[in-house]
């Protein structure tokens, strides 16, 4: 298809994501507003312009800093980087002996949130409707997951039956059986052949695979009927074109499996500044460089609650902090006040990339926790929101505001 025939078919496609009501409904205008880069501030595509933090104490950072990586800690262990970018700048970095800037991280599930990017790419470039069946060579028509929509997969309200989080042994855990286990050469099948456990847009349920799938979907958009080897240099050539190239994220590297299947629900490594990069990106609603890289409205459909009753702590392909108390279902990372509008890419072990749009700030904590229990996610939570309230908020973001487009 010519790049005309792709711009007047993203031309429909974005017709209907900004004006159906599932859409507007996913961006109401109480969500703080996201600014646009500051005037005169020299975009990070190549490097990091570094100054001092605006409005807080150098010493006391640098003190928190102090407290989980002078030595490996009880329960957090090792954080291996820290960076933190406020108003677009680097503010502060450190990393623990043995890593450096140049050090490439496993995102784990944070792979997700990047997922969740690239289906808006592929949907601003008119190859997808959000709110339309992602569908699979596997589904028959009107069976089983056929009509379950992207939007579905990737809020994880998608009634597939998986155990994952809630596993009590490593042979229960889907997510280790899907890329370690009997699904690991063929990962897209594996999860494909799932059963159906709800009604789909009902039940949101955590689940790897259904993010999987989305990431093996794309591959069939982008390299259709190519070989697996193929598939995995076509489609890692689109993300670098469409997502990691704009915006100087230059040491991401996706890992696929033996089919060319994405392993997006998992698996991309990256240094701490070019995850601070992924960040600044949906701090910036989705624009870099005056270029809209994912579609007007993404970012917001990102940081909204999806609609199942079972958590209001997760949004699509990130983790957020609820309008009020600590969490429904699942105890959000940031708790409290001041920092509601905060929402996050996670993964296994403590790998966070921290968005505070009324701050302005993005904080990348790269590390591997003791033990990955529901107690160090809650002490690195408190860590990282203590932190945050450190940095003042922006003054023109002080207040609710409409939503950035």
């Amino acid at each position: 298809m010519g790049m005309t025939h792709w711009a007047t078919a993203a031309a429909v496609v974005l017709a209907g994501l900004l004006h159906s009501p599932l859409a507007l409904a996913q961006s109401p205008s109480a969500l703080i507003a996201l600014a646009p880069q500051p005037a005169g501030e020299a975009w990070p595509t190549r490097a990091w312009t570094r100054s001092a933090p605006r409005g807080a104490d150098p010493a006391a950072i640098a003190a928190a800093a102090d407290a989980i990586m002078a030595a490996p800690h009880p329960e957090l262990g090792e954080t291996r980087a820290l960076v933190i970018i406020q108003d677009g700048r680097l503010v502060f970095d450190r990393y623990a002996e043995g890593y450096t800037a140049k050090t490439r991280h496993v995102s784990w599930s944070a792979a997700k949130s990047i997922t969740h990017a690239l289906v808006g790419v592929a949907a601003l470039e008119g190859r997808l409707n959000p709110d339309a069946p992602m569908g699979h060579p596997l589904w028959p028509s009107g069976q089983g997951f056929a009509q379950v929509t992207w939007r579905q997969w990737l809020q994880m309200t998608d009634g597939q039956d998986w155990t994952e989080v809630d596993a009590r042994t490593i042979l229960e855990n889907g997510s280790a059986q899907a890329l370690f286990g009997p699904g690991r050469l063929d990962v897209d099948r594996f999860c494909a052949q799932r059963p159906v456990r709800t009604r789909p847009g009902q039940s949101f349920r955590y689940n790897t695979c259904g993010i999987t799938l989305a990431a093996g979907g794309l591959g069939r958009l982008i390299a259709p009927q190519q070989a697996p080897d193929q598939r995995r240099a076509a489609l890692a050539a689109w993300m670098r074109e469409r997502l990691f190239g704009p915006i100087g994220m230059a040491s991401a590297v996706p890992e696929f499996d033996a089919q060319g299947t994405f392993l997006g629900g998992s698996l991309v490594y990256a240094t701490a500044e070019d995850f601070a990069r992924f960040g600044y990106l949906y701090l910036r609603d989705g624009v870099w460089e005056n270029r809209r890289i994912l579609p007007a409205g993404w970012v917001d459909f990102a940081r909204f609650p999806q609609p199942a009753k079972e958590t209001d702590t997760y949004g699509a392909g990130f983790w957020i902090t609820p309008p009020t108390g600590d969490g429904v279902g699942w105890r959000s990372l940031i708790v409290g006040e001041g920092l509601r509008d905060a929402f996050s890419a996670q993964g296994r072990f403590g790998q966070v990339v921290l968005i505070v749009p009324s701050k302005d700030l993005v904080i990348v904590r790269l590390g591997q926790f003791s033990g990955d229990s529901g107690k160090s996610w809650d002490i690195l939570g408190d860590w990282m929101g203590a932190l945050a309230r450190q940095f003042p908020d922006r003054p023109a973001l002080s207040q609710p505001g409409p939503e950035s487009r």
